[in-house]
């Protein structure tokens, strides 16, 4: 069994408040083998995310690994790295427990949507990853990417056996539906374990993204734990088995036949 904490923290503004709500939240989850945090655990979305922006040797991600390496756990979590075009990227950055950078992803798919526009401070990224830590093959998903579902099966064809997909979900009409929908889609249709992080809400933000809703969910769309809307930290498991198990009984990866499919 592998132990996956889902760290539901709100998100300030200040990069230095959220590194200890990190470091708080690792403390009450020193049972786990990896920590997943929401995207933009450096800062909360807006035109300041230029100014808190760092590249990955910078330190919040310096801390993010020391309280790795202190916890004996290993991390992801959303950070903005400067993209060289007066924007950022919005990066997912995987830190193993030796407090090592294990892999990272820019984000691919920017929120162009309900009024919002994402691509006027986020340069997109056009490489998926999979990075291998605390003994899983995870593919690094962000938040709109979920509306994606060639992303998640390219990620799978690359070696995926989970999925971490981190998130700053925006609220408003249907968006919370959308969100828990599009997760467990997921999960079903790549018989894949898929660990969803969101941030919890803010209130003191007044900008409507985070709301929670983080889940464990299983490779026959299980939702093992799902945390609500407010802030907190669960510990759940994953059984590498049941995905051996689950692909045996619904072999349906095996079945694609459109489309390019590796062997």
């Amino acid at each position: 069994m592998i132990r996956v904490a889902l760290c539901q923290i709100p998100v300030d503004h200040d990069p230095k408040v959220n590194l200890e709500t990190v470091r708080e939240a690792l403390a009450r989850a020193e049972e786990a083998d990896l920590a997943v945090f929401p995207e933009a655990t450096l800062t909360r979305f807006g035109r300041g995310v230029a100014d808190a922006a760092e590249p990955l040797d910078g330190p919040f991600v310096t801390g993010l690994a020391e309280a790795a390496r202190e916890h004996g756990v290993a991390v992801v979590a959303g950070v903005f790295e400067p993209a060289g075009d007066g924007r950022v990227a919005n990066t997912a950055v995987a830190v193993d427990a030796t407090g090592r950078i294990a892999g990272s992803y820019r984000k691919i798919h920017l929120f162009d949507s309900f009024g919002a526009r994402e691509s006027e401070l986020v340069a997109p990224g056009d490489d998926p990853v999979v990075v291998e830590v605390a003994g899983l093959r995870l593919g690094l998903v962000t938040c709109y990417d979920i509306r994606f579902p060639e992303l998640t099966r390219e990620l799978v064809d690359r070696g995926a056996d989970a999925f971490a997909v981190i998130a700053a979900w925006g609220s408003g009409p249907m968006k919370e539906e959308h969100w828990v929908t599009l997760v467990k889609a997921r999960a079903v249709e790549n018989t894949t374990w898929t660990i969803a992080v969101g941030q919890a809400p803010n209130p003191a933000a007044g900008d409507g993204f985070g709301v929670g809703r983080s889940m464990l969910v299983d490779p026959m769309g299980v939702v093992r734990h799902d945390l609500g809307p407010g802030p907190a930290v669960q510990v759940g498991e994953i059984d590498p088995a049941l995905t051996e198990s689950v692909r045996r009984t619904l072999p349906s990866l095996e079945h694609r036949r459109l489309g390019v499919t590796r062997s």
